[in-house]
């Protein structure tokens, strides 16, 4: 596994039932999966000889992130190692651009878009988002539309917001910005990498559909939940999505399924999803790894992500991805006030026995996501009162 952050961590624990050997490309022996692997390469990711080198010898190569560049993943198939999910279908998760026209070109329903080059394009592109959002409101129409308008910015101001993306390498907010002007444009384009723009879309909540598929083309699907952002990093999961009709989710389901089928996702596929005011359901990015929306299924599926992508890429059966409970519920663990939660997890273990606590091993710093906590039940609000305070009690913002 290139990455030896707690993704990794996470499916090497997965591994151990089965006997998987692991060998992990790390950053260095800090990492939180490098302090529980016994075989830890520690090295570059972006050098393509220690690539080689590292996955010399190994059944498969998979990922705990997507930045290993997509030449280098070419390179090692040629030499005849198994790269899953394979430069194909891991380049719509590394590169914005090329997912945007891909879906596109699927008919897959995304937020209007368009490469920009400069603050003067962003403007155009923002009179070109706030006639279709307008367009919306008059006729009711649901159709984002995504190719270059022929408006142009009028003035400094744009008429409606912009999101700013770099194409390659953004995560948890980073990468990303909301403009709504060309002097606040200008920034993006500062590093010289090309930028996406979007419609900042009005939605309701945020989705995420998550799916698995084998070589053979297998797939299963985990239940659509609800994912709660806060300062663009994820906060809590609700497993399922509270008050999402059947018919909706099918769709949601059916839609991930298809682009993993069509993409050749070899493993776990995260589609996450804008559920918007209007009533539309719009693709906002891919993960093809396993993902923080995925994380409750360690106690609250029968089989978790990390099982299941680990018997993707190794080509075994999938496993059941149905839940074990009515609700599951998520929350991330956030560096805080408290430097050593260990003494944090006597408060949280006697308030609440049936918790499940999963931390990193990394050290605490504010902010920094750190572990999280999974709570499940029959009633949703005890179950994500459980969950809040948890995380927040590790974190130390809940003092009792």
């Amino acid at each position: 596994m290139v990455g030896g952050g707690q993704l990794a961590r996470m499916s090497h624990e997965a591994g151990i039932p089965l006997g998987i050997r692991f060998r992990l490309l790390s950053d260095t022996p800090q990492d939180s999966a490098a302090q529980v692997v016994r075989d830890v390469v520690v090295g570059d990711y972006r050098d393509l000889d220690t690539l080689r080198e590292f996955a010399r010898g190994c059944d498969v190569i998979t990922f705990d992130h997507e930045h290993v560049p997509t030449e280098h993943l070419r390179a090692l198939e040629a030499d005849g190692i198994p790269v899953r999910p394979g430069p194909d279908a891991l380049v719509h998760a590394q590169d914005k651009g090329v997912m945007r026209a891909r879906l596109d070109a699927m008919g897959i329903p995304c937020p209007l878009h368009r490469i920009v080059r400069d603050p003067g394009d962003v403007a155009a592109f923002a009179s070109e988002a706030a006639r279709a959002a307008g367009a919306r409101q008059d006729t009711g129409d649901a159709d984002t539309g995504s190719g270059p308008g022929s408006g142009s910015g009028s003035g400094s101001a744009f008429p409606v917001p912009v999101v700013l993306k770099t194409v390659r390498g953004g995560y948890d907010g980073k990468g990303v910005w909301v403009v709504r002007s060309t002097a606040e444009a200008a920034d993006p384009f500062k590093a010289g990498v090309p930028v996406l723009a979007e419609e900042k879309v009005d939605f309701a909540r945020e989705l995420a559909a998550c799916v698995v598929r084998s070589p053979h083309g297998q797939a299963v699907a985990y239940p659509v939940v609800e994912s709660i952002q806060v300062d663009g990093v994820c906060d809590t999961v609700i497993a399922p999505a509270p008050a999402l009709p059947e018919q909706e989710a099918v769709q949601a389901q059916e839609l991930a399924l298809r682009i993993a089928g069509e993409l050749g996702v070899v493993g776990h596929l995260a589609v996450e999803l804008f559920e918007t005011r209007d009533g539309r359901v719009l693709v906002n990015e891919l993960a093809m790894r396993p993902h923080n929306s995925g994380h409750w299924t360690q106690d609250g599926a029968v089989t978790s992500q990390f099982a299941n992508h680990l018997r993707a890429v190794l080509d075994l059966p999938l496993g059941d991805p149905r839940p074990r409970a009515e609700w599951t519920v998520m929350a991330n663990v956030l560096g805080g006030d408290y430097p050593d939660m260990y003494s944090a997890y006597l408060h949280c273990m006697a308030r609440d026995p049936q918790l499940k606590i999963h931390m990193y091993g990394k050290d605490v710093k504010p902010g920094r996501k750190v572990g999280h906590v999974n709570t499940y039940g029959d009633d949703l609000a005890d179950v994500r009162e459980r969950a809040a305070h948890a995380a927040g009690y590790l974190r130390g913002t809940i003092p009792e």
